[in-house]
């Protein structure tokens, strides 16, 4: 299946455990999440507070666990980015990472939402799925 969606995910805390500016064990099914929505044509952008020889480090990781990204810390493989006429936000229409607003939902919940393409939302702590949250009857005038 071809795909032109992409998807920029962070490294510390998401693929790997975070023990940054050490490399941590990997999380369980991410490597293979990853190349299975690769294997599907999503272009995978390692979006990350790392740099420099850290950076590098965390490019080879995961290079080594069988994951070439399309693009480092930036919106294409190439980027030369010039502050006076780009927006540092990254092109991307997923974003994958632990520090979201309800934090890490696991890599098997990660592939099934993009897979159904769920929409999602937080209630206290915890993300629930639109799929899997009670619809609330509208009680007005017509219903």
């Amino acid at each position: 299946m071809l795909n032109n969606k992409k998807i920029a995910v962070d490294f510390d805390g998401t693929i790997v455990d975070d023990a940054y500016p050490a490399i941590g064990k990997a999380k369980i099914f991410a490597f293979e999440t990853l190349k299975r929505l690769q294997a599907e044509g999503y272009r995978l952008i390692l979006w990350t507070y790392r740099h420099g020889k850290t950076l590098d480090e965390a490019v080879e990781f995961c290079r080594n666990n069988g994951v070439e990204f399309y693009a480092v810390n930036s919106s294409f493989e190439g980027e030369v980015f010039d502050p006076e006429n780009q927006s540092r936000k990254l092109d991307a229409d997923w974003f994958i990472d632990d520090r979201n607003l309800g934090g890490f939902p696991g890599w098997g919940e990660i592939y099934n939402i993009i897979q159904e393409r769920i929409e999602f939302r937080v209630e206290g702590k915890e993300v629930l799925a639109y799929s899997k949250l009670k619809k609330e009857k509208k009680k007005g005038l017509f219903w």
